[in-house]
């Protein structure tokens, strides 16, 4: 998914009708929060654990039967690692926000467009020509689909996607899009941060209640309170305390919470994979808002290892690359060489981590800034 990256210069913050809310010293620059990159880690592992041992489909033929049989004692926990993509949403509302403070519509856009696409072309490069390999099980898809999914849009055009984790790619650029039109292109301010994510929550329940599609696809209501959750923990990092800042935090925990709720449970029935207790469901999104909450507070100044910016730089091309991927490593690990079901998950992971730090230095270290430059049109430094 977004890795944290330095804003601009920032715009000056705009007092509220009742009080002046000022920035917090130092905080008007930003700046790497290193405990963020272990999060955002931490969260794509969560996705990796779900889509290798906690549930059926794909993966119960590179394994050769359910995860349920392979993993009796651990499978009903991996499946609460789908709530990762949740944990990323509250992440990314904090990161963009952060990044685009006082950042051009045209380097706000460069900038996001830079970060996606160069991993995630190669991804898609990487997972036809594999599935294309006489003796891999999975079969490609069309030229034509495989072509729509180098825009990133292949879910709202109807055409079959290449990665199944591009979903989440298609909430992100939504997201993009409606900060950049009401936030960043007028110029971000916290009053208009705040009622950016009033009318967003609004919004969201409207869009609920009216059942009506073409909203649905606009705000998607199901994701847009973790993004807003992560707007609202940015705006306490910037400026500090303020009841407003944690209201809006608290109002998209408990909204999100419904919405995970209600997507990822149901009643216990031995027709489903796992049985997923909405107390556990809303007890992991509590602990991942806690932590970032904590970040945003500087109430961790402990993670601040070296290492964090790397681990970091590595989750976005290992989130792209390790469910279809790693599907083929468990097969040939498990089925081929017979090695023992938790050697393989933990070889499988580290081949994926691997395999994204070869991503990371040779692509995305060359061509983002090459692409970023292109699309702000900047040579040798000078505005064209």
């Amino acid at each position: 998914m977004t890795a944290p990256t330095l804003p601009g210069a920032p715009a000056a913050s705009a007092p509220t009708p009742t009080t002046a809310v000022r920035e917090k010293p130092g905080r008007s620059g930003g700046g790497r929060l290193r405990a963020l990159d272990g999060l955002r880690l931490i969260a794509a592992l969560m996705v990796a654990l779900y889509h290798y041992g906690g549930r059926d489909g794909d993966v119960s033929r590179a394994w050769g039967a359910s995860p349920r049989h392979e993993f009796p004692h651990l499978s009903a926990a991996f499946a609460y690692g789908a709530l990762g993509v949740q944990i990323f949403f509250v992440i990314s509302g904090f990161v963009i926000c952060m990044s685009g403070w006082g950042r051009p519509l045209r380097s706000f856009v460069a900038s996001r467009a830079a970060r996606l696409y160069p991993a995630y072309w190669v991804a898609i490069a990487l997972v036809t020509l594999v599935f294309a390999l006489p003796w891999v099980a999975y079969r490609t898809v069309s030229p034509s689909d495989t072509l729509v999914n180098l825009t990133m849009l292949q879910q709202p055009a109807g055409a079959e996607r290449v990665l199944g984790v591009c979903w989440t790619l298609w909430a992100e650029l939504r997201f993009y899009a409606l900060f950049a039109l009401f936030v960043v292109l007028p110029g971000a301010t916290r009053h208009r941060v705040v009622l950016f994510c009033a009318v967003w929550t609004l919004a969201t329940v409207i869009t609920t209640a009216a059942h009506l599609e073409v909203l649905r696809v606009i705000v998607m209501p199901e994701y847009s309170a973790f993004f807003i959750g992560g707007i609202g923990l940015y705006l306490i990092h910037r400026f500090g305390h303020d009841a407003l800042a944690w209201g809006i935090v608290g109002v998209s925990f408990l909204l999100g919470q419904h919405y995970a709720v209600a997507g990822l449970w149901h009643p216990p029935n031995p027709h489903y994979f796992s049985y997923r207790s909405a107390y556990v469901i809303i007890a992991v999104l509590a602990v991942g808002y806690a932590v970032v909450a904590a970040i945003a507070l500087d109430k961790v100044p402990w993670a601040n290892w070296r290492w964090l910016p790397f681990a970091g730089a590595l989750t976005y091309p290992f989130y792209l690359v390790h469910e279809h991927l790693g599907w083929v490593v468990i097969g040939a690990l498990h089925r081929g060489l017979g090695l023992p079901s938790p050697v393989v998950f933990a070889l499988t992971i580290a081949v994926m981590l691997v395999l994204a730090w070869l991503l990371h230095r040779y692509v995305e270290r060359r061509l983002t800034p090459l692409l970023r430059r292109s699309l702000e049109g900047t040579a040798g430094g000078r505005r064209q």
